[in-house]
């Protein structure tokens, strides 16, 4: 971990790093190249005591919201929780029939954001590194 001014940076060296010695990244040209070189160069920034610049890419509200229903849904799930328990609290009473509870909308929805969560804890969240598109 290397702190520059408030920021800390997570930098890999083969070596112990020494002063005045030269250093360079090596990136891989796989479909994360865009966003590694992008912090590369926000390290580069930092290092020369520049501004870091703007982020690779915000998520939007929707995204964030979203996001956050599923790491809920995923840690209510791990603690063994049932599907109906957990759309009980993320959605609410109105939102969940007494009734009819296995073909209903609101199942599928909390069903797909357990799975959506298991898909980033499995190495899906490199996704979110990507701007916008959805990379199989």
């Amino acid at each position: 971990m290397l702190r520059i001014g408030t920021v800390n940076h997570r930098v890999w060296l083969k070596d112990e790093p020494s002063i005045g010695h030269r250093y360079a990244a090596k990136l891989p040209f796989d479909e994360n190249l865009p966003p590694r070189a992008h912090a590369a160069r926000r390290l580069w920034r930092a290092l020369n005591g520049r501004a870091a610049g703007p982020a690779f890419h915000e998520l939007s509200k929707q995204r964030r919201d979203r996001l956050r229903q599923v790491a809920r849904a995923l840690d209510a799930r791990h603690a063994g929780s049932s599907y109906r328990v957990i759309a009980l609290a993320l959605l609410g009473k109105k939102s969940v029939p007494k009734q009819a509870w296995k073909t209903h909308d609101s199942r599928s929805l909390i069903i797909r954001l357990v799975h959506d969560g298991f898909s980033l804890m499995r190495g899906g969240y490199c996704r979110l590194l990507r701007s916008g598109r959805r990379n199989k």
